[in-house]
């Protein structure tokens, strides 16, 4: 064999082993795109056995289980932690607020050019959601504030407890989107901050209301006498109201209901909660029955 026929025979013998090696590493490897795609993603059906699902209506005692010991949903913004966000802002008449009696809290939403915001869309049948919760997570108030011709907004408000509260204003500009502003406001006086426990089920004016967490789901239960209450009413456009806080900074979460004003009043109540991080969050549940609106509390832990 001569050396021209040599080399060409070396060289061929050299492309089918590196060829093969790449045909190899190409079956073997994952795709980029595939590692990319899972980056940071959490399953959503969280630690097995620990959904704490309601159990029979006629068993009470069974939904008990410690609400919210599933996996948090990756996907989600929480809001409220600004009191300047897309062009708005939140601006307060004061940031201290007297203990005990009642007062009125005025505020307003200016644009870009520093004007008021006068035009608001119906968000859940108001223009404006007003909350205020003490910064421990107690003592919420959830008010729908008037609004004057100058734009400002203004509601009465009780405030029996000193201490720091996080404002929010939920609205909807016309022609925007839904947007929630924060603020702190400060009421003097002996402040004793609350620890509430992780509990599904929350006692209040004779009525026992269950929350359980799945796959981003809340569901929500109200009972009486140990039977489910067959006929809630109606409020804010659906048969229960949700709001969600992250413990520590309270940002708040934008929770939609999954069942309208056309859904019967006694049955299951669902939501979409997406919870941007694990830890601890306070739950506030309003419904209407007897023509009262009450308020039910809970605090559940998303675990990572």
């Amino acid at each position: 064999m001569g050396r021209t026929t040599r080399l060409a025979s070396f060289a061929v013998a050299l492309a089918v082993v590196f060829g093969g090696a790449w045909v190899i590493g190409q079956v073997a490897a994952p795709e980029p795109a595939a590692q990319a795609g899972n980056a940071g993603q959490v399953d959503p059906a969280g630690p097995a056995g620990q959904e704490g699902e309601p159990q029979s209506h006629d068993d009470p005692a069974g939904h008990g289980q410690p609400a919210g010991h599933v996996g948090a949903e990756p996907v989600s913004r929480a809001a409220g932690l600004a009191s300047v966000e897309g062009g708005y802002r939140l601006v307060t008449g004061t940031t201290t607020l007297p203990a005990g009696g009642p007062t009125e809290f005025r505020f307003r939403i200016t644009g870009d050019d520093g004007a008021a915001v006068t035009g608001y869309a119906l968000e859940h049948d108001k223009l404006m959601h007003l909350i205020l919760v003490r910064r421990d997570g107690t003592n919420y108030h959830h008010l729908h504030p008037e609004l004057s011709s100058d734009g400002t907004w203004s509601a009465p408000v009780t405030l029996t407890a000193a201490g720091s509260y996080r404002a929010f204003a939920d609205f909807r500009p016309e022609g925007g989107e839904r947007t929630t502003l924060g603020v702190d406001v400060h009421v003097p006086g002996d402040f004793r901050p609350v620890t509430e426990p992780v509990a599904g089920v929350f006692a209040v004016d004779g009525y026992q209301v269950w929350l359980t967490l799945s796959d981003g789901r809340v569901s929500t239960i109200v009972t009486r006498g140990g039977a489910t209450v067959p006929d809630l009413q109606p409020y804010l456009g659906a048969y229960g109201h949700l709001v969600a806080l992250r413990e520590g900074d309270l940002a708040f979460l934008h929770v939609h209901p999954e069942t309208g004003a056309g859904h019967a009043g006694g049955h299951e109540q669902l939501y979409v909660a997406k919870f941007p991080t694990p830890g601890r969050y306070r739950l506030f549940l309003e419904f209407r029955h007897g023509d009262v609106v009450r308020t039910a509390e809970f605090t559940l832990e998303v675990p990572a």
